[in-house]
């Protein structure tokens, strides 16, 4: 056979045992364009559930290395059952009690805001209307809820939380809050009323304690303030108005030790570690 012969058999041999596959160890990758990069998935680490160490290390109670021993005491529940499995997930909707209290895996945060006039509380509103919210947006990435309401035209203090457990502790009527509010009435209210509020009204067939009450130091005898401890819708309006009086002028100017010092209407402040702690003990 003839040299051409045998050049033509090795290309007739390469032909048929298929085209050489290309090598990458020379860096002759193919380049991936940053279109193809975007629409790739990225992986969720928290798919599937959370840790419980994580869980409860994000509610801000302790470290994860804590955790896991709190976990093996049994300190821990999910969705009323203890647990002591290292290891063991648990979904965002699941009820983890730490020492028998919810927690949440976001860490707690709690905020004060000067609410402004016009600002519903509630966020199912007219077409148009602002909420409180509008404004806490801009405070944390938590899902923030205000701790009981202020009517839309009502102004003062107002709690926000991401915190349930206390949350729930200081919206119960039994327990009752520190509050004191600086009212307008739309005419001055008489020493004989006066007197009535403070010995107790029967509001909704239900008596109303009144802590206590009082002119406004050198302002028309229309301004009033007041303590209470009720957490009642409307409470305020409801006790002026059995009187035949009409609140024109409502603003919270003490919520649970909680004072507007140095915070402007319409702005939010974050809460001391200590006032934190005082309001866990109220």
């Amino acid at each position: 056979m003839s040299r051409n012969d045998n050049s033509s058999r090795g290309k007739m041999s390469g032909r048929q045992g298929g085209e050489r596959k290309k090598s990458y160890a020379r860096g002759n990758a193919p380049i991936r364009k940053k279109e193809d990069l975007k629409t790739q998935p990225k992986k969720d680490p928290d798919a599937g559930g959370i840790r419980l160490n994580k869980y409860i290390a994000n509610a801000g109670i302790c470290s994860r290395r804590d955790a896991d021993i709190f976990i093996s005491a049994g300190n821990v529940t999910v969705n009323g059952k203890t647990v002591t499995e290292m290891g063991y997930k648990v979904q965002l909707n699941d009820d983890v009690k730490f020492d028998g209290r919810s927690i949440s895996p976001d860490k707690p945060e709690y905020f004060l805001l000067n609410k402004p006039k016009g600002f519903y509380t509630t966020g199912s509103v007219e077409k148009g209307g602002r909420t409180v919210m509008d404004i806490m947006s801009r405070a944390s990435k938590s899902k923030l809820d205000p701790v009981g309401k202020l009517d839309t035209q009502a102004t003062g203090l107002l709690l926000f939380t991401n915190d349930g457990a206390l949350a729930k502790s200081l919206a119960k009527p039994k327990n009752g809050i520190r509050q004191i509010y600086h009212v307008e009435l739309n005419k001055s209210l008489s020493q004989e009323d006066l007197e009535k509020i403070r010995e107790g009204l029967y509001i909704e067939k239900s008596k109303l304690t009144v802590q206590d009450i009082s002119y406004v130091t050198d302002r028309p005898k229309n301004e009033i303030g007041l303590e209470i401890k009720s957490i009642k819708p409307h409470i305020v309006q409801k006790l002026f108005k059995s009187l035949g009086y009409e609140v024109v002028k409502l603003d919270r100017v003490v919520y649970g030790g909680l004072t507007k010092k140095d915070l402007p209407r319409g702005r939010f402040r974050v809460l001391t570690k200590q006032e934190i702690i005082n309001l866990r003990n109220l």
